[in-house]
């Protein structure tokens, strides 16, 4: 039997990471690092802005899936300063210290936010407004850029230092433009939720593709959605650079919850 990857998980607390750990952890030897105390088997308790701190929990890992830092799309710069640029900073440089073979970033679907928040035919889907919409239109892609938070500037910072490590240092860097994962995981309140929507097992597929995609994959950006109709991003890309293949996808149709608002609204993203 082959041994298994050694897989480390910055922000092993959030939600995402306990996705991770609930359908990879038979498949990897997982270990999870957070700020915050956590039941993680042979875990740490570290903060991602102090590298010194942050550095043993990188020791024989192969992979780091980075999850970690402050996730409101409305926080503050001096959080976002010091959790997302520093932090992730400081797990590119001790990847590299440690000898780690692959990060990857948990960036955002916001890294083009201000194309669904300002400009139709993105923002007409947002908005319900379907009869407004022609198609089909050009799908964003990792090309595109706009971010529309300091939370959002700093994911796409993350992708810019990533690529600057991969040219660099030669660690192999894979960017997730992650959709909305929610819990529960029913997206059918709201259109732009229908949209973003990231169900959890096309979750965990998305970060388990990108833990064994080939050595050949340096540098890549890649967004990470189900197999929406009302999709607005170029989801295969990620078929074809590390085989992404979602199994689940959210139709046009959505009824309005007390509670529970869409993107437009700041409801509560990941």
């Amino acid at each position: 039997m082959s041994k298994k990857k050694k897989v480390l998980v910055t922000g092993a607390a959030g939600q995402i990471g306990g996705i991770l750990r609930n359908k990879l952890g038979f498949k990897y030897d997982l270990t999870g690092v957070d700020r915050t105390a956590h039941d993680w088997p042979g875990s740490h308790v570290a903060d991602i802005s102090d590298l010194d701190a942050l550095m043993p929990a990188f020791e024989g890992q192969d992979t780091v899936v980075h999850l970690g830092g402050d996730p409101r799309v409305n926080a503050p710069w001096e959080s976002t300063f010091q959790n997302n640029i520093i932090g992730t900073r400081n797990v590119y440089e001790a990847a590299r210290l440690a000898g780690v073979k692959r990060v990857i970033l948990a960036s955002t679907n916001h890294v083009v936010g201000f194309y669904p928040l300002k400009q139709d035919p993105y923002k007409a889907i947002y908005d319900g407004r379907l009869d407004e919409v022609r198609r089909p239109f050009r799908l964003l892609d990792d090309r595109d850029i706009r971010p529309d938070s300091y939370y959002c500037v700093s994911k796409a910072f993350g992708e810019a230092l990533g690529s600057y490590f991969h040219d660099q240092h030669g660690l192999s860097v894979i960017c997730l433009r992650i959709g909305w994962v929610m819990t529960p995981d029913d997206p059918t309140y709201d259109p732009s939720a229908l949209s973003l929507w990231l169900s959890h097992r096309d979750a965990a597929q998305l970060v388990e593709r990108a833990i064994d995609a080939p050595p050949s994959v340096g540098f890549a950006i890649v967004h990470g959605m189900s197999k929406n109709d009302l999709g607005i991003w170029d989801i295969d890309a990620g078929k074809r650079i590390i085989g992404y293949d979602p199994v689940d996808g959210a139709g046009e149709k959505w009824t309005p919850r007390p509670g529970r608002s869409g993107v437009t609204g700041l409801g509560s993203q990941t």
